[in-house]
């Protein structure tokens, strides 16, 4: 064996097939950690083994420790077209056996329960249509059984193979042995119970219809699950696909050459124009410009830079032509790092099991003893053989829940469906237990509780003066800023134009890098920016109009100082706004008894100022996007179960860190993707409609478990005495699914806190 220390590690990452259930990955997991010099993680969610293994263990040796265990394992393949979508063939194959179970379980399922429809041998022609839905479109079912048996494991699959194919199974010997198979055999309205040798009875239905129900399941919960690694692709997604590399021609002179993002090198100078995405983390050798960073960094307001400023890839140059030159390319930019922390957060995060395998987990081999014990009872009391195998698989047949396959679907359809209608987009039903739990909810600042857009936020007057003078203030400085495509001009610029009208133009237009623009309107000398531009232009500033700039900036905002014809006239204050529905949105999540955290990559100041508005005590402010997974990491280690919402790229690997992510779907793609629920019209009070209804969509799905199963504990002791005959049992399954869509359909009656518009609550 070759300890830790005397061999180089390294990670070798697995895709996993086969997994059915949270104790697949556990099974997986402790066969792989007895191998010699090997640490494994199984992620049921993401379907991936991660293995720290001695770097002379040949992978090969990991497959087939994985395959020996009934599962199949490969290493990752790179996607030969990265536009591509890969082919998922589980999926597929789950969609196949669904649509075929429908179309040949549903005339058996009518045969069986409407006697009008049986003809003389509907028997027959309801076992040609069962058999394909047992045999083959319930094969995942009695695969995972079969596995689970292996290992001496009971889930909820290995209750569905055995009543499925108990049911199927007696309803061949009832066809070929007994009187089931006689030509006129009808399933009568007879509501007697008295003890039968069950021979001229069939349950062909039974095994059809649970199959049909438990795959519908299966295929929505492994659809949902499939888009959690649509994270990573959409982060890498939002980088630039190439880069105008400058190249030294034969003459001496440097070329412009277009090339994709995978050839450029480090210590390769490319030029970025206005409006383009920087290619690659770099250092501008170049040119000035303002730098919108918000999508990686979080910061709302641009950032000036300069020739020696650093500029991260996928961020958007908003300002003048620069040339970087890069120093960090591929997998070692901060946007690659960023991507391997959603994935190691979404890896390292807890699946919760489903509700019905934990319950199957006890009450399936409670199921066989009471099935066994039933036979050999009717035996010892000199009852014929024939009549002590009908008691015993009656047994069998009656545990096999019918509704418990609508029991966690329609609850999920229903509670989803109304999400959807209020703009409430939760992704699978292993989202819902964490809103139960979640006592903390931390909110990113820009573009969550802030609309994360540059505004107007102030105007202030250098002296006395008449309306027309804030008015003339406005037209002055919007016609100057109109020139820039700084975000901040553009900002002064909307409100000047929306005010004041259509703007005049300007001439002699100049900026200055970092400090403002200064150009001639209506035979007016304007200046705009900041104080060292005006002292340049030899303008002072009164005590009044300074002190004002202060607290503006004081508060997190911008200060543009308005000066013409040699004088300070005024001051206009930018800052991102806060959204108008946010502080009671707060007010609604406490009463929710969550504690809310605000989170930014924007200066504390600016942080304050808006946690003192919405009514937040606790703020961390001035964090880098790992800051942020390390903040939600620390809150976990103190024992909170943390909710995150979030809208940008640099918010995607906390989203996916935290117990519950939630995304505003006003926000990136790779955001939305890393997150458990999308909030889609951006009102931060559809978060806490969204835990309100994930809350009541679980209550529900409990409710419908619990009675799911309690119709078939009811039912158990009838079947063990021989008291069962197909009407009863059929009656007893419909009675149990009725309730349980029933229950779920109350979810329609949701209604969200966010639309306060009477027109909107009848949505």
């Amino acid at each position: 064996m070759s300890s830790p220390s005397s061999a180089p590690l390294t990670r070798v990452e697995l895709e996993i097939g086969g997994m059915t259930c949270a104790s697949c990955a556990n099974r997986i997991e402790k066969k792989l950690n007895r191998i010699d010099g090997v640490t494994a993680s199984v992620n049921f969610a993401t379907e991936k083994a991660v293995v720290t293994a001695d770097s002379a263990l040949d992978p090969q040796a990991l497959i087939a420790t994985v395959e020996q265990t009934g599962y199949s394992a490969t290493l990752p393949a790179a996607p030969v077209n990265p536009d591509e979508t890969p082919r998922d063939e589980e999926l597929e194959s789950l969609r196949q056996r669904l649509i075929g179970s429908v179309v040949l379980a549903v005339p058996v399922i009518a045969l069986a329960m409407i006697p009008a429809l049986q003809f003389t041998y509907w028997q027959w022609a309801s076992l040609a249509l069962a058999a394909p839905v047992v045999v083959w479109a319930a094969w995942p079912f009695h695969r995972a059984a079969w596995i689970n048996l292996r290992h001496g494991a009971a889930t909820m699959d290995t209750l569905v193979s055995i009543g499925v194919s108990a049911a199927f199974l007696w309803s061949l010997y009832a066809l070929f042995f007994g009187d089931a198979g006689m030509p006129g055999m009808t399933h009568t309205f007879e509501w007697t119970i008295q003890p039968s040798d069950g021979a001229g009875d069939i349950y062909l239905e039974v095994a059809a219809g649970v199959t049909m129900f438990l795959l519908a399941g299966r295929y929505f919960e492994v659809r949902s699950k499939r888009r959690a690694g649509s994270a990573l692709r959409a982060l890498l997604d939002i980088g630039a696909k190439d880069a105008a590399v400058l190249r030294t021609a034969a003459d001496g002179a440097q070329r412009e050459v277009r090339i994709p993002i995978a050839e450029v090198r480090v210590g390769d100078e490319f030029v970025v124009r206005p409006g383009e995405k920087i290619a690659t983390d770099g250092v501008v050798s170049a040119g000035t410009s303002a730098v919108d960073a918000s999508m990686v960094t979080g910061e709302s307001m641009p950032v000036e830079v300069a020739p020696g400023d650093a500029v991260v890839g996928a961020t958007v140059n908003a300002g003048g032509r620069i040339v970087v030159r890069a120093t960090r390319v591929g997998n070692d930019t901060q946007l690659a790092q960023m991507a391997r922390l959603v994935e190691q957060a979404q890896s390292g995060k807890a699946d919760v099991q489903r509700l019905a395998d934990r319950i199957s987990g006890v009450f399936v081999p409670i199921v066989l003893v009471i099935a066994a014990g039933t036979f050999a009872t009717w035996m010892l009391l000199g009852f014929s053989a024939s009549m002590a195998i009908t008691a015993a698989v009656a047994v069998l047949i009656i545990a096999c829940p019918c509704a418990l396959g609508l029991a966690t679907p329609t609850a999920l359809l229903v509670g989803t469906g109304r999400g959807a209608q209020l703009g409430i987009l939760i992704k699978g039903p292993e989202i819902l237990e964490s809103t139960r739990r979640v006592d903390t909810i931390v909110l990113d600042k820009t573009g969550t509780v802030t609309s994360g857009r540059m505004a107007l936020d102030d105007v202030v007057l250098a002296g006395e003066g008449a309306a027309s003078t804030r008015s003339e203030l406005l037209r002055f400085a919007g016609a100057l800023e109109n020139a820039s495509e700084h975000p901040i001009a553009r900002a002064i610029a909307r409100a000047a134009e929306d005010e004041t009208g259509v703007l005049p133009g300007v001439e002699s237009f100049h900026s200055a890098a970092g400090k403002g623009v200064s150009g001639v309107v209506d035979s007016h000398a304007v200046i705009a920016g900041t104080a060292a531009l005006l002292a340049d232009w030899s303008m002072q500033i009164p005590a009044g109009l300074a002190e004002a700039k202060r607290s503006a900036e004081a508060n997190g905002k911008t200060a543009v100082l308005v000066g013409w014809d040699g004088e300070a006239r005024g001051m206009l204050a930018v800052a991102d706004q806060l959204k108008p529905t946010s502080r009671e949105a707060i007010s609604q999540l406490k009463a929710l008894g969550l504690t809310p955290v605000l989170l930014t990559g924007d200066n504390a100041a600016v942080a304050q100022s808006v946690a003192d508005q919405v009514g937040i005590d606790r703020i961390t402010a001035e964090v880098l996007p790992q800051d942020k997974v390390d903040v939600v990491k620390s809150l976990q280690a103190e024992g909170h179960v943390v909710a995150m919402v979030g809208d940008g790229v640099n918010d995607a690997a906390a989203l996916a860190q935290a117990d519950l992510g939630l995304a505003m779907g006003t926000g990136t793609d790779a955001a939305i993707e890393a997150s458990d629920i999308t909030l889609v019209r951006g009102d931060l009070r559809s978060a806490a409609d969204a835990i309100r209804l994930s809350r009541s969509t679980l209550g529900t799905i409990k409710v419908n478990l619990f009675w799911a199963f309690a119709y078939n504990v009811a039912a158990i002791p009838l079947a063990a005495l021989g008291l069962l005959n197909p009407m009863i049992a059929g009656a007893a399954m419909a009675l149990s699914s009725v309730f349980v869509v029933g229950n779920s359909l109350r979810l329609r009656s949701f209604r969200s806190r966010a639309l306060t518009d009477p027109e909107k609550r009848t949505a």
